[in-house]
């Protein structure tokens, strides 16, 4: 929209904690100049929502591909490209781009890419999320165990290097393939350093957290699962406060009465978030496609290898805002926020929301009242 002046009235507002009614949003030259209660009389450029939902855009950290191209295949500017468009047709307003368990030539490939992107100003590109290789072969998921690892003082020279030219770098691991003072350095260096893909225990995980981890990684998914006697990871992310978790809320990855047990367990300040742990299905039609040379099928709402193993998620954040707000029986903010500002705290984005001054149209979303959809304005 090109307008010098837009109003939008007529459905509620979320501005990334509340989501208020009766509200209307003014931008004047494509930027919030105004948010708070409706006039009695729309002016004349208002837009009406019909009841849909205006929003500021969602923050997904975990996206491996979209547009019909995998950040592993082909770790390019051109690629980061193709899927922050993809992803930006689904409402999300900043990602980090995921590479999943790879070489090392790869790995730096997929760093510089990241770099390049942030410092050509790639809209969406919000940093960068390295998925392994540094994690337990024996909760492997559809990760290439070949290629799992321990960390090695290269590896953490440079991750530390990417830390210092990157907005956001996320580094999801287990504690079988690092040391507690490798997890020191990288969270004293500014890195998201996230647990997953682990057999660690409750007491392990803790002590890991304690060094710097700040998060978990698709929580219930490729770590042990939670044990009355045995909590392992999943228990020591719900009670360590500071750590946050990512949640794949798509009823397939996790039960439904799962994510209701676990939002209500979660001891804060750190939060549950939504992630699509998207594939290069991800706003296109493809049935199939494949990564590392290896087919993955997306049949009824699910991406899969030959062999059955869950291959990331046919998933948008909308959908999993739907099926959060239905299984955990929260208010709908809650669940808009675990798509929003949520994310957007654990990756640095201090106070993202709907902030007059500041907030550009292209931030923002109107979301379906039934959630049944988006549209990026």
């Amino acid at each position: 929209m090109s307008q010098r002046s837009q109003t939008f009235v007529g459905g509620p507002i979320f501005d990334g904690q509340t989501l208020h009614h009766g509200w209307c949003a003014r931008f004047e030259h494509g930027v919030l100049a105004a948010l708070g209660p409706a006039p009695e009389s729309w002016p004349a450029d208002a837009v009406d929502l019909g009841g849909d939902i205006l929003s500021i855009g969602y923050v997904d950290l975990q996206v491996n591909g979209g547009g019909g191209v995998m950040l592993n295949d082909d770790p390019s500017v051109a690629t980061l490209q193709t899927i922050a468009e993809a992803h930006r047709s689904l409402g999300v307003a900043r990602l980090l781009p995921t590479l999943i368990t790879d070489t090392r030539e790869t790995t730096r490939a997929a760093i510089a890419a990241a770099i390049e992107a942030v410092e050509r100003g790639v809209t969406g590109i919000a940093g960068l999320h390295l998925e392994g290789p540094h994690l337990s072969a024996r909760r492997k998921g559809a990760h290439d165990g070949a290629l799992i690892r321990p960390m090695e003082a290269d590896d953490l020279a440079a991750l530390l290097d990417a830390a210092e030219r990157l907005p956001c770098l996320m580094v999801t691991l287990a504690p079988e393939s690092v040391r507690d003072d490798q997890v020191e350095r990288l969270a004293r260096a500014g890195v998201v350093v996230s647990l997953g893909h682990t057999d660690a225990d409750y007491e392990t995980c803790q002590r890991v957290f304690g060094a710097g981890a700040t998060c978990a990684t698709h929580l219930f998914n490729a770590m042990s699962p939670l044990g009355h006697r045995a909590p392992g990871l999943v228990g020591a992310a719900l009670a360590n406060g500071v750590a946050s978790a990512g949640l794949i809320a798509d009823g397939i990855h996790v039960h439904r009465e799962v994510m209701r047990v676990a939002w209500r367990a979660k001891r804060g300040p750190g939060h549950i978030f939504l992630v699509s742990d998207a594939m290069a299905a991800a706003g296109t039609d493809l049935t199939a496609f494949t990564l590392g040379g290896r087919e993955i099928l997306r049949r009824d709402g699910q991406l899969r290898l030959a062999d059955g193993t869950l291959a990331g998620a046919d998933l948008d954040l909308t959908r999993a805002v739907s099926v959060l707000q239905e299984a955990a029986e929260i208010p709908l903010a809650n669940a808009l926020a675990a798509a929003t500002s949520a994310p957007a705290a654990v990756c640095g984005l201090a106070c993202y929301g709907l902030t007059v001054g500041a907030t550009p149209l292209s931030d923002v979303i109107s979301i379906r009242a039934d959630l049944s959809g988006v549209t990026p304005l």
